[in-house]
């Protein structure tokens, strides 16, 4: 295998990168089984009484938001930005980490919201014409329901709390604009006040993907607040899985990246390591100096930028 010093490629590391986090991978594939389950999963059919009708009788609008521009804008918008960050960067770690971060962060919040929602059964804003097409309402001796709707849309109906579009929103957007804010270096006490209308800006979609569900009376606004916090929560401990926070002073990173610069120039002070580790090390070499700390932007340096760093790591070595 070709590998190129300096560099961490999908070609030179990708395998070793992805060999690394198998059971990572596997437990994400495990969390997909999951959720499938979870949406087959009759929710919990809470009593609602014909006094509760009056919160109930909004009208059953089309989402202005469909189910399935969720993954694009919340999963393949930020991937596509990983991406481009590679393109320059080479830091196969970077992407790895970024993307395996991404979908846990969307996967486990649409668990953990996809449970609650089985668990509360909390009728949605529509309900009523979900569960009575016809309009003409049916009640039993206790003044509970009795729907002759299709099944199905009255499940859905009892999914209001919390909001899956908010929290799925919020789970991938949130972790691109923590993203963002270390690769731009958002927080370095420079007074670039500018730099936060690219952090905000993912959060500002997700928060109008939000109103767009009350509005379309598929939502009460408690739902998406709760899905918003739960989606901003689980992608933070996600992203702080693999990066630094991002005002810290390595946030444009991650935490990879800055374990292998320190074995490297453990190498270079005279460090006693065995030949086997310095010529493993040698093929994991980074692609950044440490100037990017205050001169990078996006944490995009040439590859080519790393050189003597590779040949100072090779001097110490023989």
């Amino acid at each position: 295998m070709d590998v190129q010093f300096g560099s961490h490629t999908l070609r030179s590391h990708g395998v070793v990168v992805a060999r690394k986090h198998m059971h990572d991978w596997l437990i994400f594939l495990f969390l997909v089984v999951m959720d499938i389950i979870l949406n087959a999963i009759d929710p919990f059919y809470r009593f609602v009484g014909k006094d509760m009708m009056t919160d109930l009788k909004y009208p059953f609008k089309n989402n202005t938001v469909p189910v399935w521009a969720v993954p694009v804008y919340a999963v393949l918008v930020p991937v596509i930005i990983f991406l481009i960050v590679y393109y320059h960067r080479r830091d196969v770690y970077d992407l790895h980490h970024a993307i395996l971060g991404l979908l846990y962060s969307v996967l486990v919040t649409g668990v953990l919201t996809d449970a609650i929602k089985i668990a509360v059964g909390r009728p949605r804003p529509n309900f009523f014409w979900r569960c009575f097409p016809d309009g003409i309402a049916v009640y039993d001796q206790f003044n509970n329901v009795i729907c002759h709707g299709d099944k199905h849309v009255v499940n859905e109906g009892h999914k209001s709390f919390p909001s899956g579009h908010t929290s799925w929103s919020f789970a991938g957007l949130g972790f691109l604009s923590l993203y963002i804010s270390g690769k731009i270096k958002a927080f370095d006490r420079r007074g670039h006040v500018a730099k936060l209308c690219l952090v905000f800006l993912p959060l500002l979609f997700a928060s109008l993907v939000g109103i767009s569900r009350v509005d379309d009376y598929w939502h009460h606004w408690q739902d998406v607040f709760a899905g918003g916090l739960l989606g901003l929560v689980v992608a933070t401990f996600c992203y702080l899985q693999f990066f630094p926070p991002p005002y810290h002073a390595e946030g444009w990173g991650p935490y990879a990246y800055f374990r292998f610069l320190r074995e490297c120039e453990s190498i270079q002070e005279g460090s006693p390591v065995n030949p086997h580790t310095a010529q493993t090390m040698l093929s994991e070499v980074v692609n950044e100096q440490h100037e990017r700390n205050n001169n990078g932007f996006l944490g995009l340096q040439s590859v080519s930028d790393s050189n003597s760093l590779v040949n100072d790591v090779e001097t110490a070595r023989r």
